[in-house]
């Protein structure tokens, strides 16, 4: 899978960003956040992506800030929560005002979002909350998570988005993953978590 870009930001606007990369287009799904900060048209920029792959289509979601890809790949482990809520998520607030959010287990600014409602908002909280408390104490402590968490969330959403790509059920491939984790760490590469769901099954 594509972990970043890094080109000529050919254009760009409040939804999208094209990076040209030795001559080839990427069309990029982008924040506000990110947009926001993004250099002028044809100025180098990196922009840390996520692949999501549909039977109909390949989208590319991109950010500048690593900490906001980790937090919007830990949103869209949430069940309910596909890459379009994630990245209106990551758009309407900032990273520290979600994970504020959910650590204070704030429903009501979490069901402010657009497209959330109050159910999904609970199972944010619910799911992410003891992540990010503990993510919390170890900034705190020195400890830079970001790249462990980004590498972990990132493999397990690809096998998850490989899996219901061949027909398993979201929530059994979901409850596969994990006990696979459990069972062998969170450090197997995404071709590893595939073979030992579609072994289990």
């Amino acid at each position: 899978m594509i972990a970043y870009i890094k080109g000529k930001l050919a254009y760009k606007d409040h939804a999208q960003a094209i990076l040209d990369v030795a001559g080839v287009g990427y069309e990029v799904r982008i924040s506000l956040t990110t947009f926001s900060k993004l250099p002028a048209e044809g100025e180098k920029a990196k922009l840390y992506t996520f692949q999501h792959i549909k039977e109909d289509a390949h989208t590319l979601y991109g950010f500048l800030d690593p900490n906001e890809k980790a937090l919007f790949m830990q949103l869209i482990s949430v069940s309910g929560i596909g890459p379009g809520t994630g990245i209106v998520m990551v758009s309407s607030m900032s990273v520290g005002e979600i994970r504020q959010a959910i650590v204070n287990e704030d429903v009501r600014a979490i069901q402010s979002i657009k497209g959330v409602g109050p159910k999904t908002a609970q199972r944010v909280i619910l799911e992410l909350r003891d992540k990010l408390r503990k993510d919390e104490l170890l900034a705190k402590a020195g400890v830079d998570t970001v790249p462990l968490a980004r590498a972990h969330n990132t493999n397990r959403s690809e096998a998850l988005s490989a899996l219901v790509t061949l027909g398993f059920a979201r929530s059994a491939a979901e409850k596969n993953l994990d006990q696979i984790q459990q069972r062998h760490g969170n450090d197997l590469s995404v071709e590893e978590l595939i073979k030992f769901a579609l072994k289990s099954n």
